[in-house]
C-alpha cells in the first residue's frame, strides 16, 4: 500500500489528497488547516481512523501530518506543533471527541466516536471486561477504573504495578485493554513535580458505546480511509481474527460496497 500524504501551502494549510477529497466532498484546491482542537476533532471525524504519528507500513492519515505537514519530523525540536499534538491527543478523548489509545498494530491511534461505536465489543457497562474474559493485570486495571478515571501514576500504584518492576506489566495490561477498546486516555493530571500524567478511564465512562458492534460498518469505514486492504491487514488493525476480517470485507463485496482482487479489497 502507498502512504497517503498531504501537502502544505505557504500559508501552512493542509491540502487533502484526491481520494480523501472525494470522500469528504471537497473540491480540488480546498484546504483544511488543523490549527485548533475543534479542527483536529473534525479531522478525526472526517477520516474515522488516524494514527497519532505517521508510520510507513500503515496507509492511514496521521494527526501529526495534518498539523505539521508531511515533511516535518516530530520532536526534532519542541515547538508549537509538538505542544498541540501532545495536548490534543488527551483532550480529544477527555471531551469525547475521539477515542485515543494503542490500537492499529499497537500504535497510538485516534478513532471517531462513530467508528468506536461500531468496534466496541461490550454492552456498555463498567464490567464489560468480565464478559470479554479479561484476566490478570488487565482485569485488575479495569476493575480499578470502575470507580472513575484515575491518573496513570496512581492507577499503577492502585493495582500494585508501580516502579520499574511493574512498568512492563502495566504497559502490557494497557495494550490488552486498549486493543479491546475498554479503556481510553481522558485528559491529563498535573502533578506537583515533574511531567503531567495521563488520566485513564473506562471507554464507557466517556463515550456512548455498547451493544452496537457492527464489524461490516467498521470495515467499511476503515476501507474508506485506508483505500486498499487485505483481510490480514484489517485483522491486524482491529485485533480481529483474519477469518472475521475476511467475513466483514466479503460482506461489503456482496452488498456492492467493495470489490476484491487477488485478496485486496477496495471501495466500489
Amino acid at each position: 500500500m502507498s502512504k497517503v500524504t498531504s501537502t502544505v501551502t505557504s500559508k501552512g494549510q493542509i491540502t487533502i489528497p484526491k481520494s480523501f477529497r472525494d470522500r469528504l466532498g471537497l473540491s480540488a484546491g480546498d484546504q483544511v488547516a488543523v490549527e485548533t482542537l475543534a479542527r483536529a476533532a473534525a479531522f478525526v471525524t472526517d477520516v474515522d481512523c488516524a494514527l497519532l504519528f505517521p508510520f510507513e507500513a500503515i496507509a492511514l492519515p496521521s494527526l501529526w501530518e495534518a498539523i505539521a505537514g508531511p515533511d516535518e519530523v516530530p520532536f526534532a525540536t519542541w515547538g508549537p506543533n509538538e505542544d498541540r499534538i501532545w495536548g490534543w491527543k488527551d483532550e480529544l478523548a477527555a471531551q469525547g471527541l475521539a477515542w485515543y489509545g494503542k490500537l492499529v498494530r499497537k500504535r497510538a491511534t485516534l478513532l471517531s466516536p462513530a467508528l468506536l461505536a461500531d468496534l466496541y465489543p461490550g454492552d456498555g457497562n463498567v464490567d464489560d471486561y468480565r464478559r470479554l474474559s479479561i484476566e490478570g493485570d488487565a482485569a485488575r486495571v479495569a476493575a480499578a477504573l470502575t470507580g472513575g478515571a484515575m491518573p496513570q501514576s496512581m492507577l499503577r500504584e492502585e493495582v500494585g504495578l508501580a516502579g520499574k518492576a511493574g512498568k512492563g506489566r502495566f504497559e502490557r495490561a494497557m495494550i490488552e485493554l486498549q486493543r479491546q477498546l475498554l479503556v481510553t486516555h481522558a485528559g491529563v493530571w498535573e502533578q506537583d513535580a515533574g511531567w503531567a500524567t495521563a488520566m485513564i478511564a473506562l471507554t464507557t465512562s466517556v463515550f456512548d458505546v455498547g451493544g452496537r458492534f457492527e464489524p461490516a460498518a467498521a470495515a467499511a469505514k476503515y476501507l474508506a480511509t485506508a483505500l486498499n486492504v487485505t483481510a490480514a491487514e484489517l485483522g491486524r488493525a482491529f485485533a480481529w481474527p483474519v477469518a472475521d476480517a475476511r467475513t466483514a470485507l466479503d460482506g461489503l463485496v456482496e452488498r456492492g460496497a467493495a470489490v476484491e482482487e487477488a485478496g485486496h479489497y477496495r471501495r466500489q
